[in-house]
């Protein structure tokens, strides 16, 4: 019988052993999709506790509290972090199979040297441990970036944001991990919001450009991205639904917009004409820019109402949509393509179902321009754990070219969860070992090297453009 999480952890074969301890696991990361807060960066926060590290604002942890009964009250409530902490470990110590169960023991192994597990019995000892490593200053916030051998993090920002935050962490010399902004302009695209308005006034205050029709909204965003691309952002997330294609003509979109500026209700053959426009335009600016744009899909957000008015949203109360936009995301992609104006782009569906369809529609739109100019993106969120990582590279295998697979990323808003990469690399190496090993693949090390460091970090690092970046 294996250990628990020994160095050999998910390596099950001799070839996975030698491809993760020689190539992988010496890597740096490039954290390339995250929710950091920049202002934690920029200023070095220190925790308190462990609770407020490990399991504020994790909603993957919450959902897994409300699964086990919990009270909310232990969860996102008023009850010390000490016993928030006290009930998460209870609930973790029976959580076989989860991947949350590998992650957070990592996380202790790799941040707090605690090689046991964590459960009701062991609690008090972990808490006491965890609390008087985080006291010293070799666990601030910048200390644990550096202590996870980070080269590159890129936080999501609206249009709206000013990032002075990144500025400020551009100034600090003694900190050589690159922090760079993402530009998430979902506020702008959500027509349909009740705050839309409200957000315009203060998207046209930040810009200087006051928002009065269609043509004025597009200027006062493209002068954000130009902004934005003077602080080094190189990389569009949109988080959509699902992805819609309904195209209509320059004086419909903007006679839909003028109706939404005089509060007129609009259809929902509107919404998605407005939306889908939205999405063209700022396809075409991010190929103008150099920019990859990131498609996240497939979720249908904020499902249990009575939670939602208490907590609000991003608390655990999403699920997978069911909904397969195959056609539509490949009419939207020619859409762009037809006039060459389609960017890098990466395509993410929380419906692991999806995975055939998007390995196949990104075969369509390869070109010279970039090696996997469009990419299948990693097991996302609800698909991030063994048998999700392991679909979502086999899909791309079979029916694309996984060896130019940019990887991992944390989408997370914790400074302890860069050991989600190491999963993946080892992952990764097994699934590349049983292909050895099977004779499906020989066991040619040095193109295997190659292959495993490549989707590790390299692809990444180039596909991004950080490699011109300074």
């Amino acid at each position: 019988m294996k250990q628990f999480l020994d160095q050999d952890f998910l390596l099950s074969t001799d070839t996975a052993i030698h491809l993760y301890h020689n190539f992988a696991a010496k890597l740096p990361i490039i954290d390339y999709h995250c929710h950091i807060n920049p202002k934690e960066i920029a200023q070095d926060r220190r925790f308190d506790n462990i609770t407020q590290i490990w399991l504020g604002g994790d909603h993957y942890k919450w959902r897994l509290m409300r699964a086990n009964g919990l009270d909310e009250a232990y969860i996102t409530g008023n009850a010390s972090d000490k016993e928030k902490f006290i009930k998460w470990a209870e609930t973790l110590g029976k959580s076989i199979g989860n991947p949350l169960y590998h992650w957070s023991h990592l996380e202790l192994q790799r941040y707090f040297d605690y090689h046991g597990v964590l459960n009701k019995n062991t609690a008090e000892k972990v808490w006491e441990l965890c609390n008087e490593k985080l006291a010293d200053k070799s666990m601030s916030a910048r200390n644990i970036i550096r202590k996870s051998n980070v080269t590159h993090i890129c936080t999501t920002d609206d249009p709206v944001n000013r990032l002075e935050w990144h500025q400020e962490i551009s100034k600090a010399s003694e900190f050589d991990v690159k922090v760079f902004p993402a530009w998430r302009p979902d506020k702008a695209m959500n027509i349909e919001k009740e705050d839309y308005l409200q957000y315009l006034d203060t998207l046209s205050n930040v810009s200087g450009i006051q928002i009065t029709s269609y043509d004025s909204l597009m200027n006062a965003l493209n002068k954000r991205i130009e902004f934005f691309h003077s602080q080094n952002c190189r990389i569009s997330d949109h988080g959509l639904d699902y992805i819609m294609y309904a195209p209509a003509s320059e004086d419909t979109i903007r006679s839909i917009f003028a109706k939404r500026l005089n509060n007129i209700p609009l259809t929902e053959q509107e919404t998605l004409q407005f939306k889908t426009d939205f999405l063209i335009q700022m396809g075409k600016t991010y190929h103008k820019y150099g920019w990859v744009m990131q498609l996240h899909y497939g979720c249908k957000r904020n499902n249990n109402s009575r939670a939602f008015q208490v907590l609000g949203p991003d608390t655990g109360f999403d699920c997978i949509n069911n909904y397969a936009p195959a056609a539509q995301m490949a009419d939207f992609l020619n859409a762009l393509n037809i006039k060459d104006q389609l960017p890098k782009t990466i395509i993410y569906s929380l419906n692991p179902t999806d995975n055939a369809a998007i390995g196949t529609i990104i075969g369509c739109f390869q070109d010279s321009s970039a090696v996997g100019k469009i990419q299948h993106g990693s097991a996302w969120w609800f698909n991030d754990h063994r048998t999700g990582m392991t679909d979502q590279m086999t899909s791309l295998a079979n029916v694309g070219f996984l060896a130019g697979f940019v990887g991992m990323l944390t989408d997370s808003r914790s400074f302890l969860s860069y050991p989600r990469h190491e999963y993946f690399r080892r992952i990764l190496c097994d699934l590349f070992g049983k292909w050895v090993e099977n004779g499906e693949y020989p066991q040619d090390y040095e193109t295997l090297k190659e292959l495993v460091e490549n989707i590790s970090y390299y692809n990444a690092y180039h596909y991004f453009g950080f490699d011109q970046l300074k």
